[in-house]
């Protein structure tokens, strides 16, 4: 097959014709030219028709009948009613929606009673494009020659469309052209006048094409379909020619960043931008990715966070910052994890985490609303409620719900916590130090059951080293983490202000490292100097992109929202 290929691609050349021209004008996306004259039915949309069945033909999940009505206008019936034939007067009642671009029933039922007129229904959705030239480019992702004439349908980011070429309209040479040197997979650009099939479809038909880049692969057997994931991943490319909901997935992510600017923007916040090479890796308990600069003679690290660039804005003067940008972390890579990922992190003067999680349930619900046109979701077979108030539940009450034991016994009996991490199978238990240990009893007991959104409040400060003591109780901070189907979407506290303090968790994270924590903080004493300038009370928080995007499109793996996810070498 590349084979064949290659030689059209070949003949071409020797023809004197460029397969890869400069430049092809085009009206529109071909999404757009569709928006124009279609409109979707609402969602659920449940209708009564009366018509003939003029063919009826067999699918993977039922039936596919063609319904015409007295004036012989068409629309495709879904169905799993056996037993239908053709020419016969049928009843049907289903959802109005659209298959393939063309307005049909779905999930069809024989029924009785007063039915809705078929041509009101496409007068309705369907407008009749009058004499509208148009010139779209697009990937050729079907073809069928029915002898003068060629079907096929082009595809871009935004849509499909059926192009119709007739021999007679473009002349024989230009016609065994294309049947000669257009394989699926080419991208083509037409132009030509939009009409409507007999079964409602928008179409092209072609007065002029052009070819405008070879495609010297064949796409994927099934190309609709692509499954194997090692190619959907690595070939990302593919993926989004072969796999619509690839394409609707990061579409919807490009909506959700947009949409959180906006949010943003729209209440004084100022985007900025942070270092990526950091002199010191600090701002999150995290491994860093190191490198080297060959002109400074110096160590640098990718950032794990921007954190404590934004709070020197805040300290600047800078009341609310945000900043929206990748952070790199050299940890394991799992569904849920990336070495490197997205994040939007910000920060707030005046505020604290009160403040935060109501703000943080107006964020949410925008976004969902924005989106996905709902505040609740099916993730994994489970309908997840974003309507605020969202639910609180404190750290330690949660972890006495699932141990029976409490906060004294965390804090302050530590040979009792690691008796407990052993029979609770974590790995390294006799290894790792107080605060891992408290974190990973709490991720093993406590997260598998938080599925409805969740703000777990009132960390331990052994954990939270950037974060202000609480108010009320000196071995807690003012941090919340924001838990939903249990991931951690969002890690929230009131900024620690206090240099001193500061100070003083810096040099116990230097001991959790000499301890063998990997991932605790580095000492920054620039920080430490701009908070003794003064940082008025603050609050921050960040939000993973990556994992919201995961529960909104129902995705089980990190991978499928990333565009080009890290993998072994093959």
């Amino acid at each position: 097959m590349e084979e064949a290929r290659l030689k059209k691609l070949q003949e071409l050349r020797k023809r004197n014709i460029n397969p890869y021209p400069y430049k092809f004008e085009v009206t529109d996306f071909i999404g757009s030219v569709r928006r124009k004259f279609e409109t979707d039915p609402p969602e659920g949309f449940k209708v009564r028709i009366r018509g003939k069945a003029k063919r009826v033909s067999k699918t993977e999940e039922g039936y596919m009948v063609r319904l015409s009505d007295e004036e012989n206008v068409e629309i495709l019936v879904f169905t799993r009613e056996e037993g239908l034939k053709q020419n016969e007067e049928y009843t049907f009642e289903g959802l109005l929606s659209r298959v393939e671009g063309k307005l049909s029933l779905t999930q069809a039922v024989l029924s009785e009673g007063d039915t809705e007129s078929i041509r009101a229904l496409k007068e309705r959705f369907d407008s009749e494009p009058k004499e509208e030239k148009v010139s779209l480019g697009g990937r050729v992702v079907a073809l069928r020659t029915m002898g003068k004439a060629v079907f096929g349908h082009i595809q871009d980011l935004t849509g499909k469309i059926q192009i119709y070429l007739k021999k007679d309209l473009v002349g024989d040479e230009r016609f065994s052209f294309f049947n000669e040197f257009i394989d699926l997979g080419d991208i083509v650009g037409v132009e030509g006048e939009l009409f409507r099939t007999q079964t409602g479809e928008l179409t092209v038909e072609v007065h002029n094409f052009q070819l405008l880049a070879k495609c010297l692969h064949p796409l994927p057997e099934k190309w609709h379909g692509l499954k194997d994931v090692e190619v959907r991943y690595r070939q990302r490319y593919l993926d989004l020619i072969a796999n619509p909901d690839a394409r609707r997935t990061f579409l919807l992510r490009s909506k959700l960043i947009s949409e959180l600017r906006k949010f943003f923007d729209d209440r004084g916040f100022i985007e900025v931008e942070t270092p990526i090479l950091q002199p010191i890796a600090s701002g999150a308990n995290a491994k860093p990715f190191m490198t080297y600069h060959n002109y400074l003679e110096m160590n640098l690290y990718l950032r794990i966070a921007p954190e404590l660039y934004l709070k020197r804005l805040i300290v600047g003067g800078f009341p609310r910052v945000y900043e929206l940008g990748r952070n790199f972390r050299n940890e394991g890579v799992d569904r849920t994890h990336n070495p490197e990922f997205t994040m939007v992190e910000f920060y707030a003067a005046y505020w604290d985490y009160n403040d935060l999680m109501k703000f943080t349930e107006e964020l949410f619900a925008h976004l969902l609303e924005r989106t996905v046109g709902t505040l609740k979701l099916i993730y994994e077979g489970k309908e997840i409620d974003f309507t605020p108030p969202l639910r609180k539940v404190r750290y330690f009450d949660l972890l006495k719900e699932k141990t029976g034991r409490d906060k004294e016994f965390f804090l302050h009996n530590l040979s009792g916590l690691r008796e407990l991490a052993k029979e609770l199978d974590i790995t390294n238990y006799d290894k790792l130090t107080h605060a891992k240990l408290i974190d990973k009893v709490f991720e093993k007991v406590a997260e598998e059951d938080l599925i409805q959104p969740t703000f777990v409040i009132d960390f331990p400060k052994i954990l939270s080293p950037l974060a202000k003591t609480h108010r009320e109780d000196s071995e807690l901070v003012e941090r919340f983490e924001l838990i939903v189907a249990t991931y951690e979407v969002a890690n929230a506290y009131t900024e620690l202000n206090d240099p001193a303090d500061q100070r003083e968790r810096f040099v116990e994270q230097i001991k959790e490292k000499e301890m063998g924590d990997e991932e605790a903080m580095a000492m920054d004493e620039d920080f430490i100097r701009a908070l003794e300038y003064g940082m008025p009370p603050t609050a921050g928080e960040g939000i993973g992109i990556d994992r919201l995007v995961m529960i909104l499109t129902n995705t089980d793996t990190i991978r499928d929202v990333i565009l080009f996810p890290h993998m072994r070498p093959q």
